[in-house]
C-alpha cells in the first residue's frame, strides 16, 4: 500500500506536509500491544484487559518538514484472532513486532509474524521494528538485549525496548516510524538518525 500525502499544514505556502501512515501491532496476548497504544495515545497505562479482534488509535508525530498521521491498528493476540490478522496488516506501511523480555515464549512468536510479513511485502515495502516491551521487568527478564539487537541486525530491522508501564521510549518508537517512513517512503533516503527532538503533536 502506498502512503497516502494529505493536504499541506497550515494557512498559505508551506514546505511542511502531512501524510498518513497504517501501523499494525503484532505479538502474543499479554505482551503490551494494547498498553503501549494507551500510554501514548491516551497517557494511560491498560492493564489485563485483552484486545478482542482489532482496535484502532491515531497519534500525530511532529517532523521538521513533515507531519505524520499514524493510524495505529491493535490486533489480538490470541490464537483464534491469528486468522483475521492479515486483513489489518495486509495493507500496512510500517508494523511493530512486540515481545515481553520476561516471556522468552513471546519472542519466538514474534518471529513467527515476521515470517508471515515477509510472506505479504516484498523488502524494504514494510518499515518494521520489533520491540522488546516490559522493561520494568529487568529482573526477570528471559532474552537479553544484545540477543534481541542480533536478531534484529540479520534481519535488517530496528530494535528498541520499551516500557509501557514506565512509559519508557513509547513515545521514540512513534517518532522512530514516523521518520522511517518519511525518509524511505517519500524521500527515498533512508540513511540518518532518529532525531530527540521530534515528538508526537499534541492537538
Amino acid at each position: 500500500m502506498v502512503p497516502r500525502r494529505t493536504q499541506q499544514v497550515g494557512a498559505g505556502p508551506s514546505t511542511e506536509q502531512a501524510y498518513i501512515s497504517e501501523v499494525v501491532l503484532l505479538g502474543s496476548a499479554a505482551v503490551g500491544k494494547s498498553s503501549t497504544a494507551f500510554r501514548r495515545v491516551k497517557n494511560d497505562v491498560r492493564e489485563s484487559v485483552p484486545t478482542v479482534g482489532c482496535s484502532f488509535f491515531t497519534q500525530l508525530v511532529c517532523l521538521e518538514t513533515a507531519t505524520v498521521k499514524l493510524v495505529i491498528w491493535d490486533t489480538a493476540g490470541q490464537e483464534k484472532y491469528h486468522g483475521v490478522c492479515h486483513l489489518y496488516y495486509r495493507g500496512a506501511n510500517a508494523a511493530l513486532l512486540v515481545f515481553d523480555i520476561a516471556r522468552k515464549a513471546t519472542f519466538a512468536r514474534a518471529k513467527l509474524w515476521l515470517r508471515k510479513l515477509e510472506k505479504e511485502f516484498l523488502p524494504d515495502e514494510l518499515v518494521i521494528v520489533l520491540v522488546g516491551n516490559k522493561i520494568d521487568l529487568a529482573a526477570q527478564r528471559e532474552f537479553t538485549f544484545e540477543e534481541a539487537e542480533e536478531f534484529a541486525k540479520s534481519e535488517s530491522l530496528t530494535y528498541m525496548e520499551t516500557s509501557a508501564k514506565s512509559n519508557h521510549q513509547v513515545t521514540e518508537v512513534l517518532v522512530a516510524i514516523g521518520q522511517f517512513q518519511v525518509r524511505s517512503r517519500w524521500t527515498g533516503n533512508s540513511t540518518g538518525e532518529v532525531c530527540a527532538s521530534s515528538l508526537p503533536c499534541e492537538r
